[in-house]
């Protein structure tokens, strides 16, 4: 099809779609109270719409006193009938798709249950979205004239008693429409290999000659395949093999511990880096603005939003809120309810606001994945913008890195411990160290309070990783690529312990 052809195509799509973005835009809470009541309507007679009786369901407050807030292990039975083939249990369309995640590096999966509602108005209208408001913010674009390299996960889909489950990047790239396919690379039978290694072959045999003017997928496993394109091509940047790459559209990780590897080899200073947030569950959020990485809430994906207060979570009564009664900078982990037929469903996840009109939010951590073990409240955000700040001073990169707490033992304190794989390591680690315990004090008063005279925290603790070993560990795992990621933060000691059992050999 001829560019200007396919340029005009989305120009009158981005028009019609940017009426119903404005739509939300300008009613927010309107828009997702109607969500919520179409949402209760549509599964009033399934089993869980006759237990909660969601046809006298009225207001928001009586659905959020009637319906329980709900993790996985709630729905894990249900769920479990729905891939046998039973129907009206949840969601009163048949469920056909379970994209399978652990969500973390535990070993138990989940199957999240994958409608044709949430595949259609939710993981393929953001898709279409995040085109439009990319090329609404780029008119000049020539994103059309080559191919996006997408990098999914590396399960194959299984089928079981009439569904299938497998990487939710799989399910999506198996039903895409012809017109996505054609404009990607590499093939479905590549994108679909199950062998991570051998599809990292692949991929790079099948792309170094396209014409790729965009990148995406999540940012730590597309570093390891563009690290590999300029390995087996022995070229020093990507421009020189694909010197129309303009976009790279990237999610699943923060992308903080990332971005000086990625300026390394693409070496311009216009390329463009667009975040997006999505899971298993559900697309939620997009980067609408070239200058800022904010993401932009969307409204209207067959999701209801709720959040609560990290302040309370976890407690006897957690405070929970709806999207009209967020306030900015506090940290709230995201309960849902969408068209696949999760009901006030935990999905593990914490943001905090940067805008309420309109809303805007940045992705903060994992309710799981922070260190509390002494009241000092270190999230992953503050890990992160720490470690970036740090690797700036000290001229230091970062591969991968985590981090887990030394319990108070007898009369002896405890302290965090940090298990850090450097590309670049800094010239004095124990520069390096104090540097990041002075970092971590001013980005998170409550560590500082603790760390205050070495009252209840120690200094931490680094050791240095050897080459691979997070790679090796989550090979051990059966973990590579796709979607896995290392734990960065843990309350626990399970996987730090683990880890440095393998830093002393190759496995």
């Amino acid at each position: 099809m001829p560019i200007p052809l396919v340029n005009s195509i989305a120009s009158w799509f981005l028009k019609k779609r940017f009426h119903q973005i404005d739509l939300f835009l300008k009613y927010p809470n309107e828009v997702q109270n109607e969500l919520l009541f179409h949402l209760l309507a549509k599964a009033k007679d399934t089993e869980i719409g006759k237990q909660y009786h969601f046809d006298s369901i009225g207001n928001y407050s009586t659905f959020a006193e009637r319906v329980p807030i709900s993790c996985y292990e709630d729905y894990q039975d249900l769920i479990e009938r729905s891939r046998r083939g039973e129907h009206n249990i949840f969601w009163p369309h048949p469920i056909k798709w379970f994209a399978k995640s652990s969500g973390t590096t535990n070993a138990k999966s989940k199957f999240i249950p994958v409608s044709s509602e949430s595949l259609e108005d939710c993981h393929y209208a953001a898709s279409k979205d995040l085109l439009c408001l990319y090329l609404n913010n780029n008119p000049d674009s020539q994103l059309f004239t080559g191919k996006s390299l997408r990098l999914g996960g590396s399960k194959e889909l299984y089928k079981e008693n009439g569904t299938a489950f497998g990487d939710l990047s799989a399910i999506l790239i198996d039903n895409m429409p012809f017109w996505a396919e054609y404009s990607s690379t590499p093939s479905n039978k590549v994108s679909l290999m199950s062998n991570w290694e051998h599809k990292m072959h692949a991929i790079v045999e099948e792309t170094r000659y396209e014409n790729v003017t965009s990148l995406a997928g999540v940012p730590s496993w597309m570093l390891v395949l563009l690290n590999k394109v300029l390995d087996d091509t022995g070229r020093d940047n990507l421009f020189d093999i694909w010197p129309n790459l303009e976009v790279y559209f990237h999610g699943g990780v923060s992308f903080v511990p990332y971005v000086d590897q990625y300026k390394a080899i693409l070496p311009k200073q216009d390329f463009r880096y667009y975040e997006i947030y999505n899971a298993s569950e559900g697309f939620f959020a997009i980067q609408d603005q070239n200058s800022s990485s904010e993401l932009l809430l969307m409204l209207d994906y067959g999701i209801f939003y709720e959040f609560i207060d990290m302040s309370t979570y976890g407690s006897c009564q957690p405070k929970v809120i709806p999207l009209s009664a967020v306030e900015l900078h506090k940290n709230y982990a995201v309960i849902i309810t969408t068209n696949a037929g999760l009901w006030r469903y935990k999905i593990g996840d914490t943001v905090r606001f940067t805008s309420i009109d309109p809303y805007r939010i940045k992705v903060s951590g994992r309710t799981k994945h922070h260190i509390n073990a002494f009241g000092e409240e270190l999230i992953i955000e503050n890990a992160e913008n720490a470690l970036q700040q740090v690797c700036a001073i000290t001229n230091a990169e970062i591969v991968e890195y985590t981090a887990a707490p030394i319990f108070m033992s007898g009369r002896a304190k405890g302290s965090h411990e940090w298990l850090i794989e450097f590309k670049t390591l800094p010239e004095d680690i124990q520069e390096f160290n104090i540097l990041l315990d002075t970092t971590l004090k001013s980005l998170n008063s409550d560590y500082e309070a603790k760390r205050l005279n070495d009252m209840t925290l120690n200094m931490p603790t680094i050791h240095i990783a050897r080459e691979r070993l997070f790679y090796d560990w989550l090979k051990r795992h059966d973990k590579l690529g796709g979607q896995h990621k290392i734990p960065r933060l843990s309350n626990s000691r399970e996987y730090i312990d683990e880890l440095l059992g393998l830093n002393v050999s190759v496995t």
